[in-house]
């Protein structure tokens, strides 16, 4: 599937539920089910900044795509970006860097935020934006391998 058409489930999914409060309850149950980052991952080199509350982003490519992890010490900051990581995980760096986000709008999801938990949004976006473009100039040099990388 492509990331477009993984937005048009996403919205059809949230979509379903119709009280704006309970589509955010879904968000927070997702991230909950999101599994924690080891606490090597859980240091400051991942730490994505502006947010009041703790997060973390860990960026890697493998088998040619990307692959995003995050934890935070926020309910609804970790679900909010656990969705944005299960969103853009296992997809190439191009779709990536081409695709935004724009089902947490027509879900609802982003009116529902305060500013600071909106900023962290926008935050974890540019450095999964960051990580693929990155990611798209190394496997342009025949000379780099791709590896483990941070953004």
């Amino acid at each position: 599937m492509t990331l477009v058409g993984n937005q048009q489930a996403l919205v059809a999914e949230f979509s379903a539920i119709r009280d704006s409060q309970a589509r955010l309850a879904r968000v927070v149950e997702r991230g909950r089910r999101h599994p924690p980052l080891a606490e090597t991952q859980r240091v400051e080199a991942n730490r994505v900044e502006g947010c009041l509350a703790r997060l973390w982003l860990a960026c890697e490519f493998r088998a040619s795509g990307c692959h995003f992890a995050c934890d935070s010490d926020s309910a609804v900051v970790k679900g909010v970006a656990a969705l944005l990581c299960e969103f853009y995980s296992g997809y190439a760096p191009a779709e990536i860097i081409s695709v935004e986000p724009t089902f947490l709008a027509e879900i609802g999801i982003t009116q529902h935020l305060t500013a600071n938990r909106r900023n962290a949004l926008t935050r974890v976006r540019e450095t999964i934006r960051t990580f693929a473009q990155r990611q798209l100039k190394t496997s342009s040099s025949p000379n780099e391998p791709p590896s483990l990388r941070r953004a």
